[in-house]
């Protein structure tokens, strides 16, 4: 059975959007995963099929109903893990999405407007998952980001396995440096080594290059590289 995604949004019209396209829409039209939209407005309230109501304790805003969002997710629930796509999860690591691309799928729930009700992220046992420090209108791109970065690693998804693994977040480094044709362009040269044909050179210099980009640009990740011991000589 392919690896699964089922959506929960009230824009179902944003999907499958960019992963229908290159190497993700591939795999979606070769069945290598699948992809079930579900509109939470379906399980809404009433003539107008309500989905949200005004926070207790006053503030600015809507929030999204326990028993409409609980609803929703009956409707597709099963033994994958239900995750929630909000600014207060735990930050989205390559780690943890290698560990999404080896199980059955994903529940993903997309929330609007102020939130969600905790009560239904609590007693769905829902694991709350941020792309970033920053806040979007709502939970659709963060899925879509979530699904394309495990999508990419699916068997037989990517041309060449070891394009994911020598991939920034792939080890405690970020990636080094690619260069292509032409060899001189606008004055500026391809570095040397990469035109040498040795191999263990170059293998050095992307080291190299991945630990002063690392160091430069996250110490967070350098930190961790240098405790693995995998800096030292």
């Amino acid at each position: 059975m392919s690896w699964r995604a089922d959506i929960l949004t009230l824009f179902p019209a944003m999907f499958p959007g960019p992963l229908g396209e290159s190497l993700a829409g591939r795999a979606l039209a070769e069945g290598r995963w699948g992809l079930k939209v579900t509109d939470i407005r379906d399980y809404g309230l009433g003539r107008h099929r309500s989905v949200d109501d005004t926070p207790f304790g006053g503030g600015a805003g809507m929030v999204l109903r326990p028993d409409v969002v609980d609803a929703a997710i009956t409707a597709v629930a099963d033994e994958r893990p239900l995750i929630v796509l909000t600014p207060r999860g735990v930050p989205l690591t390559q780690e943890r999405v290698r560990a999404l691309s080896e199980g059955p799928g994903a529940i993903l729930l997309c929330g609007r407007f102020e939130g969600i009700d905790q009560r239904v992220i609590e007693a769905r046992g829902a694991e709350e998952i941020s792309i970033g420090d920053y806040v979007l209108s709502g939970g659709e791109l963060a899925a879509l980001v979530l699904l394309d970065a495990v999508i990419r690693l699916l068997p037989g998804v990517m041309g060449h396995e070891q394009s994911g693994v020598e991939e920034s977040f792939s080890a405690p480094l970020l990636e080094y440096p690619h260069y292509t044709r032409p060899a001189l362009w606008q004055g500026r040269a391809v570095p040397e080594v990469l035109t040498s044909g040795n191999h263990a050179a170059i293998a050095a210099w992307r080291l190299a290059q991945a630990r002063q980009i690392t160091q430069a640009r996250r110490p967070d990740l350098y930190n961790q590289y240098i405790a693995t011991g995998a800096a030292a000589p």
